[in-house]
């Protein structure tokens, strides 16, 4: 039974992985079609967040005061996880390819090590130490490859942005629960992120704007809400979805190392349906980057940014 429990919820963390990946590579079309990056996230978030929402309604019933107990750690998803973490990734798509960008904001594991590092005063593991030399030379291959086309700075520097709020994202997450669903959290997330972007574009803090005609997609005109949809409801809802669920029959460590996978989907997906291809030095920096993280990873890292930042975490 432990086997076969095992083999679905590395089925259901791989659906996850793959379902993720395609984000990149169905929005670059609509950025290149005049979207901008908050306008983009703003209709994904919300259009995900209204496909999980029933769902999340019935995890919740009888216990909706659980939302309320957790208001911070939802508004934390919003802002940082959901807003600003995908306004930013997506402005680096902008300007760097898909695989590139997705390289290094899933080096915030390493990001993490550092921080936890510098406050605790406490040198991590041999293993952890190997793995953060190995995952930053493969970074050097990938940003600066020998021969290859120079990379955009500001599309680097929204990428490392990214870096950091998905590292802002995995300490938000680590929070306790305090008997709110996974889904709810993701629910209202993704609600509330969309709202407070789209507020913002309303504002004009950032540039907010959308175009409603045919985009680029697999070489031939299509409706921007093809894309969108795509995005919306497999990228963003099935994704989130599923990688709860895959958290919870897997593990959250054996969960984090099949999320790896979502680098390597995202870079087959831009290859495939964008075209875009990683020299054999970016690829071998890319292969970098992902063994540097596994060790990494394999050190419990999530504990330990978890016993740093959150002291006072208990169960739920």
């Amino acid at each position: 039974m432990q086997r076969s429990s095992t083999t679905a919820g590395l089925v259901v963390a791989f659906i996850a992985a793959a379902s993720f990946g395609l984000s990149g590579a169905f929005i670059k079309p609509l950025l290149e079609a005049g979207w901008s990056p908050a306008a983009a996230v703003t209709v994904r978030a919300l259009m995900g967040g209204i496909v999980l929402a029933p769902i999340a309604a019935l995890a919740l019933r009888g216990k909706w005061d659980a939302l309320w107990r957790g208001r911070w750690r939802v508004l934390g998803m919003a802002s940082i996880g959901v807003a600003g973490t995908q306004v930013v990734y997506f402005a680096s798509l902008q300007r760097i390819p898909v695989s590139t960008a997705i390289l290094i904001e899933y080096m915030a594991p390493l990001l993490l090590v550092a921080v936890v590092w510098l406050r605790s005063r406490k040198t991590p593991q041999v293993v952890v130490l190997v793995g953060s030399v190995v995952a930053v030379a493969g970074l050097l291959f990938v940003v600066s490859p020998s021969g290859g086309v120079a990379l955009d700075p500001l599309g680097l520097f929204f990428a490392l942005l990214a870096m950091v709020g998905c590292a802002a994202y995995y300490v938000i997450a680590a929070r306790p629960s305090d008997g709110l669903p996974p889904v709810a959290l993701a629910a209202a997330g993704l609600l509330l992120g969309g709202v407070i972007l789209a507020l913002v574009g309303v504002a004009g803090l950032l540039p907010f704007t959308a175009t409603f005609g045919n985009v680029d997609m697999l070489g031939n005109p299509a409706p921007w809400w093809v894309p969108m949809l795509i995005v919306g409801v497999i990228a963003t809802a099935l994704s989130y979805a599923t990688g709860i669920a895959a958290t919870e029959m897997l593990g959250s460590r054996l969960a984090s190392f099949v999320g790896l996978l979502e680098v390597v989907t995202a870079a087959i997906y831009a290859w495939l349906l964008l075209g875009e291809a990683l020299t054999i030095t970016q690829a071998i920096g890319g292969v970098l980057i992902l063994a540097g993280i596994a060790f990494v990873r394999s050190e419990r890292v999530d504990e330990l940014v978890v016993e740093e930042f959150l002291p006072d975490k208990v169960d739920a």
